[in-house]
């Protein structure tokens, strides 16, 4: 089935003016964040933009003579196809890179990191990069379930109002996918009154939700209208946290949490395959997630949290790609650091695994039985 890639095959040589902007072009620039473009884009106040075509020329001429290290998590391997289709297609390859802003802090459990694309017809997107391969930044995302704001929140505020100053002319979009979707929304939420007159729409692609003293206040229903949600029919990511606004559910090629790929999603014509609703165990699974939270007060969830990632980084390893390098040093420093822990975090980290990867067996079960139901059928 098609994704993303070949929906550029098929439309890239479309522009928008023949076609106009849609749920597929909003995913596209939202993955486009997680390209390395650091000293290639302007940042900030550093100039215009530069045509996307010649981004990606200097990220290929970069990459051929000094090989960036930065993990970007799982979407590495996709990004440089992604970039090589959008240099050439008419849809995109003009579109102007701005704004960049690149940020980690791994001791202050901070990652960050944004830019403006210039839709060359009145519209700017501005895209929010999810979690990447840092440890830091997996662990500021199960800091959402402890804390009321997160650093990279009030960093998307900050930086949403620089760039609206300097693409002053231009109506707004915001979006990102995982991570970055819930940074779209928060800064959309937060923004200044002035540069929300001139958002037209927040795109959230399986990005996680708010907890309720952030949905109650006026600032968020005042925006809701305007926040599209897309999450894939077993959603672990985009269903954590609350959701008020309706949100999207389209098909995937892959199972259970694999499905938070956005490349995995299936593209029809100009839009995604969309489905009635979430698999049954997936909602299953979700309530059970929500109770467990719940159940727990504001302290306990941090300190499982503390706990978690004091055990993987335990051997020192500073991305998720460290971890694989010395299996054996990893897993040793990782099961002593479980066993000095106290019982009560442990326990608590035993539960929230257990209820993670039990619920994505049953997904991947109940996906596997539609699947033979559908082939007894044909």
């Amino acid at each position: 089935m098609a994704n993303i890639l070949d929906y550029l095959d098929w439309r890239g040589d479309l522009t928008l003016a023949q076609s106009a902007f849609n749920e597929v072009d909003n995913l596209i620039l939202a993955e486009l964040s997680y390209a390395d473009l650091a000293g290639i884009v302007p940042a900030v106040g550093e100039g215009p933009g530069i045509p996307l075509a010649q981004a990606a020329e200097a990220f290929f001429r970069r990459e051929r003579e000094s090989p960036t290290e930065r993990d970007m998590g799982f979407v590495a391997q996709e990004i440089p196809p992604l970039l090589k289709k959008l240099a050439v297609s008419r849809r995109f390859g003009q579109m102007e890179l701005s704004c960049l802003e690149d940020y980690l802090d791994a001791e202050g459990t901070e990652q960050f990191a944004a830019l403006a694309i210039d839709l060359g017809n009145g519209t700017a997107y501005l895209s929010f990069r999810g979690t990447d391969g840092t440890i830091a930044g997996w662990k500021e995302d199960f800091l959402l379930a402890t804390q009321s704001v997160i650093p990279a929140q009030r960093r998307a505020v900050a930086y949403t109002q620089a760039a609206a100053k300097q693409l002053h002319r231009r109506k707004l979009m915001l979006g990102g996918h995982s991570k970055g979707g819930n940074l779209a929304v928060y800064a959309g939420v937060f923004a200044p009154p002035s540069v929300q007159r001139r958002i037209t729409a927040i795109w959230s692609n399986d990005g996680p939700g708010f907890r309720d003293d952030i949905l109650d206040l006026p600032e968020h229903v005042h925006m809701e209208g305007r926040i599209r949600s897309i999450v894939p029919k077993s959603s672990v990511v985009g269903m954590l946290l609350e959701h008020p606004e309706n949100y999207t559910v389209v098909d995937s090629d892959q199972r259970g949490l694999l499905q938070h790929d956005g490349f995995s999603w299936l593209v029809m014509g100009d839009h995604f395959l969309h489905l009635r609703e979430m698999t049954r165990q997936s909602r299953l699974n979700d309530q059970e997630l929500r109770k467990w939270l719940q159940e727990l007060s504001p302290e306990q969830r941090e300190k499982f949290v503390d706990g978690l990632f004091d055990v993987l980084t335990a051997s020192g390893a500073e991305t998720l790609s460290d971890l694989r390098t010395d299996k054996w040093k990893t897993a040793s420093a990782m099961v002593w650091a479980a066993v000095t822990m106290d019982p009560e975090t442990r326990d608590g980290l035993l539960d929230l695994l257990a209820l993670l990867f039990r619920g994505s067996a049953k997904v991947l079960l109940e996906e596997l039985q539609e699947e033979s139901e559908k082939l007894r059928k044909q």
